[in-house]
């Protein structure tokens, strides 16, 4: 390589692209499982070339034992899975949302291929969850993902070990913030479903040889779907804005 190119050059080029390739892998949109592996793997090498006269000259010195060149090429993917994941992360909470809209509708044994997961989910999480690439991209907040990404190197410098309890902390964090706002998304349907099935256990007890089942299943159907089409636009609006605060700690 020194025909080529320094091994200082080969070395730090060699970081760059460790790190972001493992947030390559894991970030919404261009890290879907369904965006062949070869494309990822030259967007992330594109990347690293680009930002290398960015970032290369913070690289340490090359270390003469291969094991700590072993261990920095470790230690930059680690941080790298830890950026792409808490970016991934946030992303279940529309599939919450779908999952707990689809049993209070009646609609969790509709389920269907979902392109961002390797498993089948409901209907509705499988359409929450590619709404969500589509305003990931529509919105230009993919910008924000290469923003971060850049950031990443002030925040994590190469010389700084792993920030394994921040990391904890900030995994749990995102999930349970995932979780909440999953269940903040859905709270049109569930407060439908309440009162529905309120009013339906009433009907049920006035009148016993009603056969309320065959009567309320559709309505509820119905009605689930119209609250859910009405309030589609709350809530990509609600979720873009959350996702943007989470953004804003990288970014």
């Amino acid at each position: 390589m020194e025909h080529y190119a320094p091994a200082q050059q080969v070395y730090a080029a060699g970081l760059i692209f460790a790190r972001l390739g493992a947030i390559v892998m894991l970030i919404p949109g261009i890290g879907e499982t369904f965006v062949p592996v070869r494309v990822r793997l030259s967007f992330a090498l594109a990347l690293a070339l680009v930002l290398f006269p960015v970032v290369g000259a913070t690289v340490p010195a090359l270390p003469a034992d291969i094991s700590a060149i072993v261990g920095a090429v470790i230690k930059e993917t680690l941080i790298g899975m830890m950026i792409g994941g808490i970016l991934r992360f946030f992303m279940s909470s529309l599939s919450a949302a779908g999952e707990i809209m689809s049993i209070q509708s009646t609609l969790g044994f509709s389920q269907t291929a979902n392109p961002t997961q390797a498993a089948p989910s409901t209907s509705l999480s499988t359409f929450l969850g590619l709404l969500g690439l589509v305003l990931i991209m529509t919105t230009n907040m993919h910008h924000l993902f290469l923003s971060a990404i850049v950031r990443s190197y002030t925040l994590f410098p190469f010389a700084r070990d792993i920030p394994l309890a921040d990391a904890n902390a900030l995994a749990v964090q995102t999930v349970s913030r995932s979780f909440a706002l999953g269940l903040q998304l859905a709270a049109p349907v569930v407060a439908f479903s309440l009162v529905f099935n309120i009013a339906a256990g009433m009907v049920g007890r006035v009148m016993p040889q009603f056969q309320i089942y065959f009567v309320t299943s559709p309505l509820m159907v119905i009605f689930s779907l119209s609250i859910f089409a009405l309030s589609l636009g709350v809530i990509g609006m609600v979720w873009l804005d959350h996702y943007r605060d989470l953004l804003a700690i990288f970014a």
